[in-house]
């Protein structure tokens, strides 16, 4: 077999440790791979590079396309951006995929059958880091959905469960709420799901849900989720599994792949020979199966599975009394690399990768569908006092003019005028919404609006932002708010 080009990083804290190990141990299984070198992290934050990566490395990363990636340190301070964030987004790896397993009775779990893969949305959400602060006191995180982006992952998740024979897809999110950004990841989800009629399909509302998969994981099989709750939730269903220390996550997208350990780069640990690689590991075995390598990702997934039943264990897996025998980092992998060609007999069960297993399809065109678009009002967000609700829409009804009404002014997201909230908490940020009255026989311009706005700010009324409102079809382009 020729040998397949791949871009490795050392990282940083016990990333060359756990870094090396992994490879000792897929060498040993037999992996064939060209491996380049490149440096990222700690020293290019260090060295002036805002998001820890130099061109050299990104050069690297175009020419292989496949990405195997230990830990890396954030310096602590400001202006630093997040490494990961950033090649996921300039790569395109839009899908996640954290596998959650149980290794019982070798390691401690209290669900020995969870055998679940959960698929987080991996650009978009709160992890566009899109944030302002508004005034003295309010700050804000825009959350992000796309029609494109939630499409695609969710088709991801169905083409997944197709491939690996997985039964059901199960969908989590928050729009009995957030009835925009998660009611389109909910909408998409019922749509995409009738084109797989063999595949079973549920959603929860994540809270409820979040419950329920923690205390019957057994009941689902793959999870597709938009990012913070996917990141939240899978960190906790590898912690149920048995440990974080255990968990590897592959990135996807239609071009490229980045295969890493779910945990950190650890630096009170490094050096120290005690970290337990199995993360970065089972992120190969990924990387293996994704390459097409099946044979030696088999080979190797089953000799660690046959070290970790024979009691061989790092200290974070370690139990007296139930381990055999406690080693450090390197010692690890080469009793892996020992047991290549094995497979566990008795208390773990052997993994499989047949032959020919097709990649799941990430690569998906978006159709968009044009919708007519009207403007129909304007909200404008004021930095003014926690002042008297009544007396500032006095002001506002005063200078909207005949075209735009005045509906309510809201702080916090909660109407404070025209209803009265006495006990609500105030902040000095207002947001007053105004439509347009179809009775003045003109029709809406950005104009009007930008008007209107000039006068609030003549008037001394601080201007924080300007949204305009428009409908979409038959539906608002905005969302209600509380008590209006």
């Amino acid at each position: 077999m020729a040998r397949t080009p791949i871009t490795v990083a050392f990282g940083d804290g016990i990333g060359p440790e756990i870094m090396s190990a992994t490879l000792t141990m897929i060498e040993a299984a037999g992996a064939q791979l060209e491996m380049e070198t490149i440096e990222i992290g700690q020293k290019l934050y260090e060295a002036g590079y805002p998001s820890g990566i130099d061109e050299r490395a990104w050069e690297s990363l175009h020419r292989t396309r496949v990405f195997l990636k230990a830990p890396i340190t954030t310096p602590q301070g400001g202006g630093y951006k997040s490494l990961n964030v950033t090649i996921r987004k300039a790569l395109g790896l839009y899908a996640n995929i954290r596998p959650a397993v149980a290794y019982h009775p070798v390691i401690e779990t209290l669900h020995p059958g969870m055998d679940i893969v959960i698929i987080r949305e991996n650009e978009e959400d709160l992890y566009a880091g899109i944030e302002y602060r508004q005034s003295i006191d309010q700050y804000e995180a825009i959350k992000l959905a796309t029609h494109p982006g939630s499409e695609r992952i969710v088709r991801f998740a169905f083409e997944y469960a197709q491939a690996y024979g997985r039964k059901k897809v199960t969908c989590f999110t928050k729009d009995n709420i957030l009835k925009m950004t998660d009611g389109l990841f909910h909408r998409l989800f019922e749509e995409v799901a009738a084109e797989y009629p063999a595949i079973q399909k549920e959603h929860w509302i994540v809270d409820i849900g979040s419950a329920k998969l923690a205390f019957r994981p057994q009941e689902f099989d793959v999870v597709v989720i938009p990012n913070l709750y996917g990141d939240i939730l899978s960190d906790i269903m590898a912690q149920l599994a048995g440990s974080v220390g255990l968990a590897g996550s592959a990135n996807i997208g239609a071009s490229y792949a980045m295969f890493e350990a779910v945990h950190g780069s650890a630096p009170r640990r490094a050096g120290q020979d005690v970290a337990n690689p199995s993360g970065l590991f089972l992120a190969a075995v990924q990387m293996l199966v994704y390459l097409g390598q099946t044979e030696a990702a088999e080979r190797a997934h089953n000799a660690w599975l046959r070290t970790l039943e024979e009691g061989i264990h790092t200290r974070d897996i370690f139990r007296e009394g139930k381990s055999r025998k406690l080693v450090g980092t390197q010692e690890f992998a080469r009793e892996v690399a020992r047991r290549m060609g094995q497979e566990p007999q008795s208390l773990l069960r052997p993994v499989r990768y047949p032959q020919g297993v097709p990649r799941p399809r990430a690569d998906f065109p978006y159709l968009r569908k044009e919708q007519p678009k009207e403007l129909v009002g304007i909200d404008l967000f004021l930095e003014n006092s926690p002042t008297s609700p009544e007396s500032l829409a006095e002001r506002l009804q005063s200078l909207a003019g005949p075209e735009l009404s005045l509906q309510c002014v809201a702080n916090r997201g909660l109407v404070v005028w025209p209803t009265r909230q006495t006990q609500a908490l105030r902040v000095d940020n207002y947001q007053a919404r105004f439509l347009w009255r179809a009775s003045c026989g003109t029709p809406p311009t950005q104009e009007k609006g930008l008007e209107l706005a000039r006068k609030c700010m003549e008037a001394g009324l601080g201007i924080v932002r300007v949204q305009w409102l428009y409908r979409y079809g038959n539906e608002p382009g905005y969302s209600q708010l509380q008590g209006e």
